[in-house]
């Protein structure tokens, strides 16, 4: 893949997440019908591990870190691992840290990450 194409490639997703925030911030997921409902959610009556992702993130948007966490809090708190998957993998992460990759983002690691969703929405649909 040429550089032209990554770099447009790159201005492509950037303007699209800047235009998704936007619109988190300006519209309430929880008062507006432009946002999807769950459909796990819908048909069960259980929360997924996602519900409340969307107001997570427009509550995030206004500094509202106790709603956000209320909302869905393994999203806000799965942001920094989130991040640093991002920065590893497009912003030269891996090569100056390489061993920081291996812990994270390893075989073992999906299947630690995978147990703590599911307890996650076991839990959360409990509680």
């Amino acid at each position: 893949m040429g550089k032209g194409l990554k770099i447009a490639i790159g201005a492509a997703v950037s303007v699209l997440l800047v235009a998704a925030l936007y619109l988190f911030y300006i519209f309430d997921p929880e008062a507006q019908p432009l946002f999807p409902k769950c459909p796990f959610l819908l048909v069960t009556g259980y929360e997924c591990p996602g519900c409340g992702s969307q107001r997570a993130v427009h509550s995030l948007l206004h500094l509202d870190i106790g709603a956000a966490l209320k909302y869905n809090a393994f999203m806000v708190l799965a942001l920094p691992y989130i991040f640093l998957g991002i920065y590893l993998e497009y912003f030269g992460g891996k090569k100056r840290y390489p061993g920081i990759e291996k812990f994270f983002f390893d075989k073992w690691s999906a299947v630690v990450l995978l147990v703590v969703i599911i307890a996650y929405w076991i839990l959360r649909n409990l509680l």
